[in-house]
């Protein structure tokens, strides 16, 4: 269940054991905490809910400079919904929600909102106006208002390393093109959203045709050649994409700008080699990154290009062999 206010909340009596984040990416840290959650909540009967905020809080206060977000809304509030959470209260961030102090917030929407018996948190979460809440703050306002709280801090060992999961990590991995570790921290595929747009042909006149994507939610990784999965999420607008909604193809995915013909547009173009015939110029698709083969290159000749994609399928269907 989402809810988009407060006003939402039912009045029914219950009481609800909560967290607070952006859970940018709903990594695996994430993931642990919102599972505790909802585990404490089980126990207690009441309901599991996760507190987070649309736009990105430095989105707000540095509209300059806005982060780049790992998900999109649409995928972070599925991630978290398929850990078992009861309702996500997405909060409106603004700046005159900003200037509430911690012990405003935390009044209004754990103790009065929401009817927190329990309060999950990372230890390093922050809240209320310039982050000036924090855990010892929050313990003290618990003992006041009658909540408890409880704080995790995971460790992520992921290939080895000792280093906190983090979608911190998860973004200074995806700039580097290292999609296959960002899915060990994330738990599942890095994926981007985007729909399909027509572009030059040259795909089309060249043998290897493509379905080009305007990404409009998820980060882009580095420019490079990739194996990806592409699923058609709406085929609303397309002419054939209804027919193949949710259906999930081996694509291998060129990211950025065609070198060999002079391009200097980012281009991010889905090659589907076992795909059907079909128009989905419109649709709503989705990439999920598998691995990277390597970066985008100048090849000097029309010739020479198709030999290197002829020898990307063959690296795709080795890649994801269940093509």
């Amino acid at each position: 269940m989402i809810w988009r206010s407060l006003a939402d909340v039912p009045r029914d009596g219950r009481s609800s054991v909560v967290t607070l984040g952006n859970f940018d990416g709903v990594h695996r840290g994430h993931q642990a905490v919102l599972a505790r959650v909802v585990e404490e909540a089980q126990a207690r009967g009441g309901r599991s809910v996760a507190v987070t905020f649309d736009p990105h809080p430095l989105a707000v206060h540095r509209p300059e400079a806005p982060p780049t977000l790992i998900t999109g809304l649409e995928d972070r509030l599925e991630r978290m919904a398929a850990i078992g959470l009861d309702a996500i209260l997405v909060v409106p961030y603004s700046l005159e929600f900003a200037r509430q102090t911690g012990e405003e917030f935390v009044r209004a929407y754990f103790a009065e909102g929401l009817r927190a018996s329990g309060v999950v948190i990372g230890h390093d979460t922050k809240f209320g106006h310039d982050d000036t809440g924090h855990v010892d703050k929050l313990r003290e306002l618990g003992g006041e208002l009658g909540f408890t709280v409880e704080v995790l801090d995971w460790v992520g060992i992921s290939n080895g390393s000792e280093r906190r999961w983090s979608s911190t990590w998860v973004r200074e991995l995806l700039e580097a093109g290292r999609v296959t570790e960002a899915a060990d921290i994330l738990g599942r595929p890095h994926r981007v959203r985007g729909i399909v747009v027509r572009g030059d042909s040259l795909g089309h006149r060249i043998g290897f045709p493509t379905a080009n994507l305007e990404v409009y939610a998820g980060m882009i990784p580095a420019h490079g050649v990739y194996a990806a999965w592409m699923t058609v999420l709406s085929g609303e607008g397309s002419q054939d994409g209804g027919g193949v909604v949710g259906h999930r193809f081996a694509a291998a995915i060129s990211l950025g700008m065609n070198l060999t013909v002079g391009g200097t547009d980012l281009r991010v173009e889905a090659h589907l080699p076992d795909a059907p015939d079909f128009d989905i110029y419109g649709a709503r698709a989705a990439l999920d990154f598998v691995d990277r083969r390597r970066d985008m290159l100048d090849f000097g000749s029309i010739e020479a290009l198709q030999a290197a994609l002829a020898e990307d399928v063959i690296w795709l269907r080795d890649t994801l062999p269940q093509t």
